[in-house]
């Protein structure tokens, strides 16, 4: 909703600046999103006087003029077929940035001639898109005038987002009520007087279906002249972004943002027998005023007339009965109509129009016929002639049921202290009327809402009321009670461990992600997910209806979003939730991480990330949450997302406890990615829970000064034994003295037999109390070979 502080004040007498109305409406619960300040983007233009147009002597189309500016005379080149010597138009100096072009002026030749400024068209000032030519003002502006002054656009444009439940605060008038209420100024909206009757109607209405339009008013107006409207009027429609029509049609746009009352308007020339309210049939259309033709349902609500359908009752009007300049008989309509009907028509249809936005939201059945007085007010005053009397078809709706309201009730809901004076002129403010309520209590009174306030059916609604123009910033700020020696509870070790995870991950170049929850059923499937039980009843989209077996799913999907947007070899994680099993119960923590590799170009060439380094990260991840790094075991790709023969796993014991390797390409083809992909998988749940720490004084580092030596071993094994393995036993030969095992050669080939492969490490002693003698460092070779050989049956390699 688009509103202009001069438009506000039509309603609301202030000498409050933008900003402090702004501030207000705020404080009022009107969330205001931009204040557009016109006179700021045009602040270089101004305005100017052709004195000479010649013809360009190089361009057909060009003419070089002299025009008088604000900077002096100034010789400009300029292309509109309108100019001319004697235009008072707008002039941009150099320097300036046009905005409808997105261009900043530069002193250039055009064809030889250099031209010191630019003559503006309306488009190119973003003030009017469909004059041809450069603006033509009046003649009686001074040059140097300012281009917002002299095009009537300085005024301060308020946008701000109407909450669904305020319908009210979609007219001017509606706005400035509860500013008034809030202290800002004085309501200042007049009261609508009824314009007499002069003719009788030829035309009738009458509604056939209360259920869609309870109420169809109308009024016909004989002998108006519709030209343009008043420079007045199509200024405040402009501020806004409406265009201007023609004096009709201007009105019921005007009255529709000033009152929140839509209207329409009919020639009644092209009206045949009486015009009603009624459900369509199968098998009518008509054309609409947008310039489409629209198929009608039995559902929908549709004005028609004899000759069939006029257009879509709240939503839009037909060409058939339109007005233009020819039109000097009219029909007014107000009206009210189904607010369901009207948005599933709508949604049905897909036009959006004002109408329609104000009349599913509800609008005031109390103003259906002063808004009708209003606009035959306007059209008389504006395009003359003689007014019929009102036709009212239907019942008008009552105002909302009264509510018997305790004035302390402020007190002991909102913890506010208004006295109840306040609160009653608060309410009455807001155009709540109130009275003591007899045989009860005196803070007791019955309070009745106004037409337009349907939102309101209870106490807690009048007590926001009351706490929002009183002013939220008086709420009382107390922390709650707390108990004695209360202190917040301590985060589980599954909440640390993710914590820590996120730090490593960061720490490690990735960006964490936060995805939803769901997926769809298809993906979950992939991933080993996709049970009946896991499926949403009401999924927030039909893409996201299947609880996620694991966040990979959804990181791949990010990872090709970015892709395709330019932004490739994205690495991402989450740290969150996934289900696996039958139904919901088998919730479970994890980290996952992926990673689209796409190496730079370059002439050196540069290495790709492999699956190796996905474990090199999963590793770190493991380690810095505290997994205990010696029971890991090697295992093979067991995921359904693993590709066979480039992943593996991790597991202590018999659990795996973490993943890691190349997505298959399988899985990324169901998924819409491209590959290749690299992801890895942790299951935090899985991980044993850290050990206690120790109670007593942790022993200060050793500190060690002797020189650590290294011997290499390779042994002959199965070709099924798994390397790991293999360090790992090597390893444990001797936990003192060995600090370290490393893996750096596998060898398949001559030498080793078929079936048999050699690996070779390289274990680092360190020396703890004195250099090692050979026969101790012999000792600790031979249990190398002793537990290599009990755990793997591997051999020395001759």
């Amino acid at each position: 909703m688009k509103f202009t502080v001069s438009w506000l004040k039509d309603h609301l007498e202030t000498t409050a600046t933008t900003d402090e109305i702004v501030a207000a409406m705020t404080m009022a619960g009107l969330e205001v999103e931009e204040v557009i300040d016109p006179g700021a983007k045009l602040a270089a233009f101004s305005v100017a006087k052709i004195v000479e147009a010649v013809q360009h002597p190089n361009a057909d189309r060009l003419r070089v003029c002299q025009v008088d500016t604000k900077d002096g005379r100034k010789e400009i080149v300029c292309g509109a077929p309108n100019a001319r010597a004697g235009l008072v138009t707008i002039y941009a100096p150099i320097g300036a940035y046009v905005p409808g072009i997105g261009v900043t002026l530069e002193a250039r030749p055009v064809r030889g001639v250099v031209s010191n400024g630019m003559l503006c068209s309306g488009a190119e000032l973003e003030v009017d898109g469909d004059a041809d030519g450069i603006l033509e003002l009046d003649l009686k502006l001074a040059v140097g005038t300012p281009a917002a002054q002299a095009l009537g656009v300085a005024d301060a444009v308020i946008d701000f987002e109407v909450t669904p439940n305020r319908p009210d605060w979609l007219g001017v008038a509606g706005i400035a009520r509860d500013l008034a209420a809030a202290g800002v100024g004085r309501l200042t909206t007049r009261g609508v007087t009824p314009a007499p009757a002069r003719i009788v109607s030829p035309v009738r209405v009458a509604t056939e279906d209360e259920s869609a339009c309870p109420v169809f008013a109308a009024r016909l107006v004989r002998g108006v002249r519709n030209g343009p409207s008043p420079a007045w009027l199509q200024q405040r429609l402009k501020a806004i972004g409406i265009k201007p029509r023609s004096a009709l049609v201007d009105i019921t746009n005007f009255l529709c943002f000033d009152r929140a009352r839509p209207l329409h308007v009919y020639d009644a020339a092209k009206l045949k027998g009486v015009v009603r309210a009624r459900l369509g049939k199968a098998g009518e259309s008509f054309a609409a005023l947008d310039g489409k033709t629209y198929a009608v349902t039995p559902e929908m609500c549709v004005i028609a007339d004899d000759n069939g359908v006029l257009g879509l009752g709240g939503v839009i009007g037909g060409e058939s009965s339109g007005c233009s300049e020819q039109t000097t008989d009219v029909l007014i309509e107000s009206a009210l109509f189904d607010p369901l009907r009207i948005f599933q028509t709508g949604r049905a249809t897909g036009i959006n129009t004002d109408a329609r936005y104000r009349f599913e939201r509800g609008v005031d059945p109390g103003f259906i016929v002063p808004g009708l007085d209003l606009a035959t007010r306007m059209v008389l005053e504006l395009c003359g002639g003689l007014a019929s009397e009102e036709m009212v078809a239907g019942k008008i709706p009552g105002p909302p049921a009264p509510v018997i309201f305790d004035l302390d009730r402020v007190r002991t809901l909102a913890g506010l202290d208004v006295k109840p004076p306040r609160v009653r002129a608060i309410l009455k403010a807001l155009g709540f009327e109130s009275e003591a309520h007899e045989g009860s209590f005196a803070k007791r009174i019955i309070v009745q809402p106004p037409s337009w306030r349907s939102d309101v059916q209870g106490r807690a609604d009048i007590v926001e009321e009351v706490a929002r123009i009183e002013g939220y910033d008086k709420l009382p700020a107390n922390d709650p009670p707390r108990a004695t020696g209360y202190r917040a509870p301590a985060a589980s070790v599954g909440e640390s461990r993710a914590r820590i995870a996120r730090r490593a991950l960061a720490g490690a170049g990735y960006l964490e992600c936060v995805t939803w929850s769901f997926c769809e059923k298809k993906h979950a499937a992939l991933f080993g997910g996709g049970a009946e039980a896991l499926l949403l009843a009401n999924p927030i989209a039909s893409d996201l209806d299947c609880m996620r077996p694991s966040a990979l799913p959804n990181l791949l999907r990010a990872a090709q979003r970015n892709l395709d947007r330019g932004h490739g070899d994205a690495l991402l994680f989450e740290a969150g939730p996934a289900w696996t099993g039958a139904d919901e119960t088998g919730q479970s923590r994890t980290v996952a991480a992926i990673r689209q590799p796409r190496p730079q170009r370059h002439w050196q060439g540069a290495p790709a990330p492999d699956l190796y380094a996905m474990k090199r990260d999963c590793m770190l991840v493991l380690s810095a949450i505290g997994a205990p790094m010696t029971a890991l075991m090697a295992g093979p790709a067991a995921a359904p997302w693993q590709h066979p023969g480039r992943g593996g796993s991790l597991k202590i014991g018999n659990r795996v406890v973490a993943a890691f390797g190349d997505v298959h390409p399988r899985i990324l083809a169901g998924l819409d990615v491209d590959g290749p992909a690299l992801a890895f998988e942790i299951f935090v749940d899985l991980l044993p829970p850290p050990r206690a720490k120790a109670t007593r004084e942790k022993p200060a580092l050793e500190k060690i000064d002797l020189m650590p030596l290294s011997r290499d071993f390779a042994f002959v094994v199965d070709d099924a034994v798994a390397a790991a393995d293999l360090v790992r036993a090597a390893y444990g030969a001797d936990k003192t003295l060995i600090e370290d095992v490393a893996l750096f050669d596998v060898y398949r080939g001559p030498g080793v037999a078929e079936g048999k492969k050699s690996l070779a490490i390289e274990v680092r002693l360190q020396p703890r109390e004195k250099t090692l003698a050979d026969a101790e460092i012999e000792a600790v070779s031979s249990k190398i070979v002793a537990s290599v050989a009990k755990a793997t049956g591997g051999v020395l390699r001759g």
